[in-house]
């Protein structure tokens, strides 16, 4: 299963663990399509997606979130992998 599917099935933590455990092996496989390829480059890049959610969610025709989800936080990590 690719990541974005993986990303709409995010409802618990468990899911959240296991998407993580997908973008670690992805990464460890596939490391040239992620922009953000260490560890201070994929923080900056969360802390910037998260500063900027709210043009993302309005983009996407939806709300930004008040209170984050699992499904929330899902997001943020696997915008961070590319976000510039």
């Amino acid at each position: 299963m690719c990541l974005p599917e993986r990303l709409e099935m995010i409802r618990s933590k468990e899911d959240l663990a296991d998407l993580v455990a997908a973008l670690c092996s992805d990464f460890k496989t596939n490391p040239t399509a992620w922009e953000n390829d260490t560890l201070d480059r994929f923080l900056d890049a969360m802390q910037d997606w998260i500063r900027s959610s709210d043009a993302y969610y309005r983009n996407a025709g939806q709300e930004c979130p008040e209170l984050p989800t699992w499904r929330t936080f899902a997001e943020i990590l696997c915008a961070a992998r590319i976000y510039e």
